[in-house]
Parts: C-alpha cells; structure tokens; sequence
C-alpha cells in the first residue's frame, strides 16, 4: 500500500528553483533514501514532506490524507535533524518524553522502553552532554520514535559521526525498522549508507529525480550517465556506436546490448570490479599493462593502459587473492575482458 505520494512538487525560492515537478510514492513499511549531491533539492524535499517548507505547487498525500497545507503537527511523523538537536538543560529522560501527552506512569514506561530500544536502557538520568555523538543521535532517534509516529524522516542523522560509530549505528537503525516496520525516509549523500540501508534509493540532481530504484538496481543498472557516476566508481569510455551494438573506443571494438544508431556518440560504462583478468579468449579482450597498483585492503586498484583504447586509462579492481596468484606488478602486461553484459552505453547529450 501507498503511504506517502507525491504529486508533482515544486518548491521555488524567489528566482532559483529547488525542486522541479518531483512526483513519487513510497511504500508502506520501506526504508527509502534521498540520495544525491549537495544542492540537488534532497533536503528541501523532505522538509515539504514534514511541512517545514510547504511546497510552491504540487500535492502531498499521507495515508490517503491531502496534507498540502496541513501544518507539521497534522502530519503523524517523527524527524531525526543531523545536529541531534537536544535539549542540553533537560536529562536523555525528558528529551525522550518531549511531546508525549501521557500520565506520569505511562510517561516513564514508554521512555524506559524506548531507551532499551536503543540500547541506552541506562542513560535517562544523564544529560546529552555527558554522551558520545553516536549516544545523542540515539536519543534523538528514540524522541522522534516516542509518539509512535506513521512516519519516520531522518535529515543526514549520520554525517556528523566518525566511520565506526556511523557504521554501528546504521546497522542499528536498520535493525530497528524490521523490528518496527514504520515506514522511513533518510536523506543522505553518503552512498554506502543508501546502499546498506535502503530498500529503494531516488537518486536526485538538480531538483529532479534520475532514478528509482532497488540498490542493486541502482548500482548495476544505472539509469543515466550522473547515477553512474554518483553511486560507485566506475569507467567513463568515450565510442562511436556500430552496427548489432558493437562500440568503437579508439581502435577496440566492443560488444555490448546497445541498441543506440550507427554512428551516434556515446559514453561506454563499466565498474571497476567487472574488469576480468587473465582472460585468454573472446569477444571484449584487449591487451594492457599495469601502470599504476594501489592497495586499498581487500582489494587493489590497477590503472591500466590499452593501447587499443587510444589515450583512455581503465580502472580495474582485483581482489587481494588474485593480485598475488597472478603475481601482478606494476608494468607487467595483462590481457582483460570487458564483459558485454555489464557494460552500460550511454547517448552523449
């Protein structure tokens, strides 16, 4: 079922415009990110949904409620702000209980429990000063949660943690939407966190949305030349389309699944990882040698130069093992293949 649907916003700040005719439905129960670049309207976009920056034009409908013009108050979500902001003269205790409307039993009852949800059963009498960055979003995380909201909306709650802490909070934050099932939106431009954590990306640009869809699908199935850029690394080849999707890149031709006209200029797309080594026959197989090798732990990262390819250096990623069976250095040749299913060919705008 739908939960959230968004009917064509535009969001405009005197002459720039934010957000341009953006429409989308989220799903009851799933965990979506906004992802993107700074300025790309992910944040604006989110704050229509909440009503702290009602859209220009456009229609925003939760659970089959028109809420267009309806205030915050009216729209049954919680919300996670990157900065946490806590009440630093009020205990972890009170921060949760910010909002509740209960009796004083029922009051303590429904913040112990939160609290253990977190796994910080025993901080209610602390004060956010007294707690680790990765504590207060915590609490910030179990305040928003008190009112047992519909919705869930987290602004970058990450970004300010250093990358251990963020990595253990992501886990937890996903673990406790399978536990709760409440339906969350996460901003963020941190790629990892959206493919970790979501069960669909929207990946936005430039107030428009590039592409919907599953982390998979987004990662080796990128609609557009930005997503495939964005999210992951991977090969830029300029080429001349041929005939049966053969690609010209420089003297090499490669075979992919374009179905683009002879002659058209287009981008060939490949990730590093699905450069294969050490392939001796078939279609795609060019000639290379090793000019640069980094180590990046469990894998390194070869640039390598294809005189077939002309100028252009490819980018490959060999895993740990293979590097050393392979005895692979730095000017030593190598034959790869460029798979024909995982290349992505582009028309150039």
């Amino acid at each position: 079922m739908t939960h959230l649907h968004l009917d064509s916003i535009v969001k405009r700040y005197d002459s720039f415009t934010a957000l341009k005719g953006v429409s989308l439905e989220v799903k009851r129960g799933e965990f979506l990110c906004f992802l993107g670049p700074s300025g790309c309207g992910k944040t604006t976009l989110l704050r229509v949904i909440a009503g702290l920056d009602p859209q220009s034009e456009g229609r925003v409908t939760l659970d089959g409620r028109d809420v267009s013009r309806q205030p915050p108050s009216a729209r049954n979500y919680g919300i996670v702000f990157q900065s946490y902001a806590l009440f630093p003269n009020l205990t972890v205790a009170k921060n949760v209980a910010y909002g509740l409307k209960l009796d004083r039993a029922a009051t303590k009852a429904r913040v112990d429990e939160l609290l253990a949800l977190v796994g910080l059963p025993e901080s209610g009498p602390k004060y956010p000063g007294q707690l680790s960055g990765g504590q207060q979003q915590r609490v910030a995380l179990a305040r928003a949660l008190a009112p047992s909201p519909g919705l869930l909306l987290l602004d970058e709650p990450l970004s300010a943690l250093d990358a251990r802490v963020r990595g253990h909070l992501r886990q937890q934050i996903k673990d406790l939407h399978r536990r709760l099932g409440i339906t969350t939106i996460m901003v963020t431009h941190d790629q990892e966190e959206a493919l970790t954590m979501a069960d669909r990306i929207v990946v936005m640009n430039h107030g428009v949305i590039d592409q919907v869809g599953t982390p998979d699908e987004i990662y080796r199935h990128p609609a557009t030349p930005f997503v495939a850029d964005f999210v992951g690394a991977m090969n830029f080849l300029p080429g001349i389309a041929g005939e049966d999707g053969v690609v010209h890149v420089g003297d090499a031709r490669l075979h992919s699944n374009s179905d683009l006209a002879p002659g058209a200029a287009v981008t060939v797309c490949l990730r590093p990882e699905d450069v294969v080594a050490r392939h001796q026959n078939g279609a795609n197989r060019i000639e290379a040698t090793i000019e640069a090798l980094e180590f990046i732990g469990p894998f390194h990262r070869a640039r390598l130069h294809a005189p077939e390819l002309g100028s252009h250096r490819l980018t490959a990623d060999f895993s740990a093992n293979l590097v050393r069976d392979l005895d692979l250095v730095i000017g030593g040749r190598l034959p790869v293949m460029l798979p024909r299913e995982r290349l992505r060919v582009f028309p150039v705008a």
